[in-house]
Formats: structure tokens, C-alpha cells, sequence
């Protein structure tokens, strides 16, 4: 059944985030071979169309207002609803994201409409859409399919790859006009208090630390092998209820879910909360002193030692790989 499905972009720092081209992608399967939209929302936004194009939309859409240079769920929700209003679409696919979880649940409140959350993979089956989801914090998996009305699914980053950009596509790019107004939610200023680099949620390598790097200054190697691989850097709760590192950086059940393709633990003892964050990562490593950890019942590969010496080996060892590649 041909579809035609909205996919959702999402702009930072004058860019669009990777999710977008996952989100692109995932709109592609939903649609069936119909045709996907791709909507921009924001204050100039129309110049990043090519870049939805390039992934794979077949044409998009723009909504610019001055009162959406900044997030709110009240602005981007009354641009969103006048496109929605505008193409009458049969899907929509929004990234899982802080912006896509906070958004999502109030559009399909707005629409009366059911909402799959969290979608790490969709397929044909059966002559159904299957859109796959983790449930008790990735204990387990559920399998949906939607059986009436719109079909609406945040994705999570880094599970479902993009297409392969092809900078000889080409599609239209139109405006819609969207009254944004009674906004309850101004940004005044934004303060980040995340380090500079690599998206923690997007990350193809992670480098986190535990308790066991036990001080701020314990996260210093962690940060230069992240360097090194190009990744980033996060924490479990344990490492920030100490006072090691900012609460931006925890992964686990109560921080932020990550699956990048090779996590690497240091000095993490695998409560399952943290677990929970991380534990679909494609490959993990883990690095402990004590072999009875249960981080190493979920590791692929694990180190028995001190990560005060096994994390500057191996950093030196990656460069050696960097400069012989």
C-alpha cells in the first residue's frame, strides 16, 4: 500500500542531525513506494532542503518563522499541524530525540491518533508494516503494526541506516505559511553544558567511565582515546552522582540510550540501569578490575585490569592503526 509520509528534520546549529537521513530512510520503507515529504521547521531553514533530498526525500516542505529559531513545543507544534493540515499525509516519522520525544505525544494528541514509540527497526511482513521496539528497559522486544488511521513512529538514533546520498537528486521545495502564536514558551538564551564534539546520542563509538575513574581528572584518558576514534564521551549515574562529570554525559534507564557501533566501559560495574542504555550496543568492550563484574555478562570483549593502564595502551595502539591506515 502506497503511502505518503511526512518525515520529520531536525536542524542543529545551522545543520540537520543525523536522525534526519535515518528518519528519511525508515519514511521510505513506511511509504511503501509512495512519496516522501520531507518538513523543515525553523527560523531559516529551506537552504539544509538538499540535504533531505540528497538522503532520499522526494520533495519538502518549510515552515519559517523568526518564534521557531529556537524549540518550543508550542511553536513547532503549530508549524507542524499546518503541514500536516496542508498534505493530509498517511504517515509520519520523527526522530526519537529530546526534541522528538517531547513533540510527538503532543501531535498525536492534537490528531487522535496512536503513536509507536521508540522504533528501532520496520519491515514488510505478511502484508503489514512491523515496526520493532525494545520494552523493559531492552529486556525484550515488541512487534506493532498499525491498523487503522495514521501511521506516526519516532525512531531511535543510530538503529536504522540512512540511504546512500545522491547528490544528483532533485525535488521541489515549498513553503507553508503557519501562524505562530500564544506561545506559553520563549527561549532566551541556551547554555550548554555538554563538551564540545561528537553528539553523545549519535556517536558510532562511545567511551564511558564509572566510578572507577574516581575523579574528574580519572576522565582525562577517556577523553583522549575518545579523540583519537572520533567518539564521545558519557558516564554512568554512579560516576555523575560523584561529582566525576556532568549529568549530560549519563547513560542508563534515567540518562540518555545509546547504541553505537563499539562501546567501550571503563571502570563500570553493569548495574542494570545502566545496562538498560546501553546494552543493544553493536559491540561492547569492557574494562574492570574485577572479573566477577557484571558489565563483562553483557561484553563482547573483556579487559581484566586497571583502566589507568589498559585505556593509554590502547589509545596508543589506535594511533599506531591511524597512521599505517
Amino acid at each position: 500500500m502506497a503511502r505518503k509520509v511526512l518525515v520529520l528534520g531536525e536542524v542543529r546549529d545551522g545543520s540537520l542531525r543525523n536522525v534526519s537521513f535515518e528518519a528519511v530512510a525508515a519514511g521510505k520503507t513506511a511509504s511503501e513506494g509512495g512519496e516522501v515529504v520531507g518538513v523543515l521547521i525553523g527560523d531559516s531553514v529551506s537552504a539544509l532542503a538538499s540535504g533531505m533530498i540528497h538522503y532520499g526525500a522526494d520533495r519538502v516542505v518549510t515552515v519559517e518563522d523568526e518564534k521557531l529559531k529556537q524549540y518550543t513545543p508550542d511553536g513547532f507544534s503549530q508549524a507542524l499541524m499546518a503541514v500536516i493540515d496542508s498534505e493530509s499525509p498517511d504517515g509520519l516519522i520523527v526522530g526519537h530525540t529530546a526534541m522528538g520525544k517531547d513533540l510527538a505525544p503532543k501531535i498525536a494528541a492534537k490528531l487522535e491518533s496512536g503513536l509507536i514509540s521508540d522504533v528501532t527497526s520496520l519491515e514488510e511482513a505478511g502484508g503489514n508494516l512491523v515496526f520493532t521496539r525494545p520494552i523493559y528497559s531492552g529486556k525484550a522486544f515488541e512487534k506493532k503494526i498499525v491498523t487503522d488511521g495514521l501511521l506516526f513512529a519516532t525512531i531511535r538514533p543510530n538503529n536504522i541506516a540512512p540511504l546512500e546520498k545522491d547528490e544528483s537528486r532533485s525535488g521541489d521545495v515549498a513553503s507553508v505559511a503557519a501562524e505562530i502564536k500564544d506561545l506559553r514558551t520563549i527561549i532566551k538564551e541556551v547554555v550548554r553544558k555538554a563538551s564540545e564534539g561528537v553528539d553523545l546520542s549519535e556517536a558510532k563509538v562511545i567511551i564511558a567511565g564509572g566510578r572507577g575513574v574516581k575523579s574528574e581528572e580519572g576522565f582525562g584518558p577517556l577523553k583522549e582515546l575518545a579523540s583519537v576514534l572520533n567518539g564521545a564521551v558519557g558516564a554512568s549515574r554512579g560516576a555523575c552522582d560523584a561529582d566525576y562529570c556532568d549529568y549530560s554525559l549519563q547513560i542508563g534507564q534515567t540518562g540518555k540510550v545509546v547504541t553505537p557501533d563499539l562501546y567501550i566501559a571503563c571502570g563500570i560495574s553493569g548495574a542494570i540501569q545502566h545496562l538498560a542504555g546501553m546494552s543493544n550496543s553493536k559491540v561492547i568492550v569492557a574494562i574492570n578490575k574485577d572479573p566477577e563484574a557484571n558489565i563483562f555478562k553483557v561484553a563482547d570483549y573483556g579487559i581484566v585490569g586497571d583502566l589507568f593502564e589498559v585505556v593509554p595502551l590502547l589509545t596508543e595502539e589506535f594511533k599506531k592503526l591511524k597512521v599505517n591506515a
